[in-house]
């Protein structure tokens, strides 16, 4: 008996496959590296954020791809490694402040090259317009999230 999925049935399906698909190589990539994906995320998040004051866990875990149920135990392994340095908020003490260190940004640098080629390896046979085109349903399906900082 075949299976009879609705039309978004089907699509997410399709989504979720995709998506494992897609994360499949660049999470080999990262995780020669010895970083999990959840902690490589959170070394981009905290690289971009640049000179900055640095981001609480809160502004961490809104900005993740995905969602990790015990940041403040990633946060504390990067810390642990040398990849990270937490400290308290002077303005408010019950805050915590990460900043990426320059071994974190270092890491970042050497895995740059082979996580865009493992990108592209997965992505590239689709094509600029195709990938364009995908990149537009999906970031009106799933915005990204909005810097404060962006009005």
């Amino acid at each position: 008996m075949a299976i009879r999925d609705s039309l978004e049935e089907e699509v997410l399906i399709a989504l979720v496959r995709a998506a494992w698909l897609a994360a499949e190589r660049s999470n080999a990539v990262t995780a020669a590296a010895g970083v999990s994906p959840s902690q490589y995320n959170v070394l981009r998040i905290l690289r971009a954020e640049g000179g900055r004051a640095g981001l609480s866990c809160t502004e961490i875990g809104e900005r993740m791809v995905t969602r990790d149920s015990d940041l403040t135990r990633l946060m504390s392994a990067l810390e642990r490694d040398g990849l990270v340095v937490r400290s308290t908020d002077a303005n408010d003490r019950r805050r915590s402040v990460n900043r990426i260190t320059a071994a974190g940004r270092a890491l970042l640098n050497r895995l740059d090259r082979n996580v865009a080629e493992a990108a592209k390896e997965t992505l590239g046979h689709l094509g600029r317009k195709r990938l364009t085109a995908l990149l537009d349903l999906l970031v009106t399906f799933a915005p990204p999230p909005q810097s404060p900082d962006i009005p």
